[in-house]
C-alpha cells in the first residue's frame, strides 16, 4: 500500500522528467527516426594498442561474409594453429585451446569458438560524443 501512495506522489515528477530527456537521436523521443547508416569497416590491418590488460584485440580487417557457426569458421583459416605459417596472421591465443578446466586441447575449445563474442570491428564513424579515455600507462606517465 506504501510503495502505491508512493508511485502515486511521484507520478507527476516522472511525466516532467519525460520531456527534459536527453538522447543522441537528434529527434523527439515519441518519433521513431530511421536508424543511422553504419560506417565503413576498418580495413588497416593494423594491430591496435589495448586499452586494459586481458582485453580482447579488436579485429583489424573486413569480415563481411565470413562465415562463423556450427560447421564452419572462416577466422580459423588464418589463425589456427595450423595455419599461421602459410597465412603470417596472428595465432590465437593458447587460451583457446584450453577447457574450463585449464586442459589443453588439440582443437580450439568450444567456448572459444565463436570469435566474434568477443572481438569486433571498428568502424571508421565520427563519435557520437568525446572521449577522453587514457589507458593506465598514460595516466602513470602524467602523473610522474
Amino acid at each position: 500500500m506504501k510503495a502505491l501512495i508512493l508511485i502515486l506522489l511521484l507520478m507527476p515528477f516522472m511525466v516532467l522528467a519525460e520531456e527534459d530527456i536527453a538522447t543522441l537521436r537528434s529527434a523527439d523521443i515519441s518519433i521513431e527516426p530511421d536508424a543511422p547508416r553504419m560506417g565503413n569497416e576498418e580495413n588497416k590491418d593494423m594491430k591496435r594498442k589495448r586499452n586494459y590488460p586481458m582485453q580482447p584485440p579488436t579485429i583489424p580487417h573486413k569480415v563481411s561474409g565470413y562465415r562463423i557457426d556450427l560447421n564452419s569458421n572462416k577466422c580459423l583459416s588464418c589463425h589456427s594453429r595450423r595455419q599461421v605459417t602459410d597465412s603470417q596472421a596472428p595465432m590465437i591465443s593458447v587460451t583457446h585451446y584450453m577447457d574450463r578446466d585449464g586442459n589443453f586441447l588439440a582443437e580450439v575449445s568450444p567456448r572459444r569458438y565463436f570469435c566474434n563474442q568477443c572481438h569486433v570491428l571498428q568502424k571508421e564513424v565520427k563519435p557520437l560524443v568525446g572521449n577522453y579515455f587514457e589507458d593506465i600507462d598514460t595516466v602513470l606517465k602524467n602523473k610522474k
